[in-house]
């Protein structure tokens, strides 16, 4: 045994150069790491009753979990979400859009924005009185129909739907109304609209009282495949027979409606390595699914004309890795993987400081720039991805000052 501790000893005493060699290895890292991502962000939501306020609200709550605030802040809906989104003194850096608002928006101003990813469907619901048969959208014409008001997220997905069929959605028929919401329903309870289109999820209290009222009926969208094909921001939505209210039997039978989904989308003001932590709390907030979602489906990266993070397009392509937690060794391996770039990044930082790079600097450019893709693509269990945003962030910080060099020389 004595002789075990000796050698033990004398081991020990052997590797003690290792301890200001590691120490001075840690000391570089923190002086040359650019800030953290902010642990914070505002989101722009909707009305206090809505579906886009409900969801909100758990990502909050799951957000929380991480040590992660986000502010809401509501709104009257979509539009005015994406106007936050597009103010740079708004505050906003994160909203939910309903898909296909983007095609009202120029070129500009969809580069300004960047989809992370859909997070739920918002089925439209055309309910009718119960002695009417709807088979095409031409046979509300003749009714007293509630369409939605101007300007609202009912009528954003009413209109292409009317233009499709050839119908002047700016020349409505004098007995279709601009009711949404509540005002829609109440209009139908009270026999003063025949039919009214509404828009929400199945849950939400406004489409489970239109299901409880036997006198009113769930009208099928037969047509939606036609639909789905020239508006491809749509999804088709199969409601089985009794889905929506059993006690009614809502539908009463198998029904198929169609409908937009509901966006995740940030601005440049949004810190791009908080893309994961976003998704990951999105996914864990619709893990159960909902009466038409399945779990564990959400979020998805459907069709969309915004521009894309890479950090969505990996979480989407791969996901998040499963990892186990195995001690100070496990902790020293993770971290080992991101130490390993700052010897090349700090050399050129040095360089860039002392004035001793080469007159021509395109191949570090070119280096770092393939850096930033390798970035992307690491794989770090979320705990540890504060190291990776660092080093992320001081790439991008030198990678600047490389681009700066350059063009200083070229005007030279």
């Amino acid at each position: 045994m004595n002789r075990i501790l000796q050698d033990l000893s004398i081991m020990l005493r052997a590797n003690l150069w290792l301890v200001p060699v590691l120490a001075a290895l840690v000391a570089a890292l923190f002086y040359f790491v650019a800030p953290p991502p902010p642990m914070y962000a505002t989101m722009s939501t909707g009305s206090p009753d809505g579906g886009y306020v409900q969801f909100a609200e758990k990502l909050r709550d799951e957000l929380a979990k991480e040590g992660f605030t986000l502010k809401l802040v509501n709104s009257s809906g979509s539009r005015e979400n994406t106007e936050r989104l597009l103010d740079k003194n708004s505050g906003v850096s994160l909203a939910l859009m309903q898909s296909g608002q983007e095609l009202e928006l120029s070129d500009e101003q969809r580069k300004e924005l960047f989809n992370l990813g859909a997070v739920y469907q918002e089925p439209l619901w055309l309910f009718t009185r119960a002695d009417i048969e709807i088979n095409t959208l031409n046979d509300l014409i003749a009714l007293r129909t509630a369409v939605g008001a101007e300007g609202g997220g009912t009528r954003m997905m009413v209109d292409p739907m009317l233009q499709a069929n050839q119908i002047n959605s700016h020349e409505l028929p004098s007995t279709w109304h601009s009711y949404s919401g509540k005002k829609a329903l109440t209009a139908l309870l009270n026999d003063e609209v025949d039919a009214a289109f509404l828009l929400g999820q199945a849950e939400s209290p406004l489409i489970q009282q239109a299901a409880s009222h036997p006198q009113l009926q769930l009208a099928s969208f037969k047509q939606a495949a036609a639909y789905r094909a020239r508006l491809p921001y749509i999804t088709e939505v199969e409601v089985g027979q009794g889905l929506l209210n059993l006690a009614t039997n809502q539908p009463q039978q198998d029904t198929t409606t169609i409908g937009p989904v509901a966006m995740l989308v940030a601005n440049e003001s949004f810190h791009p390595a908080l893309t994961a932590l976003i998704l990951v709390s999105a996914q864990e907030v619709m893990k159960h699914g909902t009466l038409i979602d399945s779990p564990n489906t959400w979020p998805q990266d459907l069709a969309h004309e915004f521009s894309t993070l890479t950090e969505a397009e990996y979480f989407h392509t791969k996901g998040l890795p499963l990892f186990k937690v195995a001690g100070p060794i496990y902790r020293w391996r993770i971290r080992a993987r991101i130490y390993r770039w700052y010897k090349y990044l700090r050399d050129v930082d040095r360089q860039l400081t002392n004035d001793t790079l080469p007159q021509h600097v395109d191949e570090e450019i070119k280096r770092l720039t393939d850096l930033q893709d390798e970035l992307a693509k690491v794989e770090v269990p979320l705990s540890y991805t504060n190291e990776l945003y660092e080093l992320h962030l001081h790439v991008r910080y030198v990678l600047q000052r490389l681009e700066r060099l350059k063009a200083a020389r070229t005007q030279a």
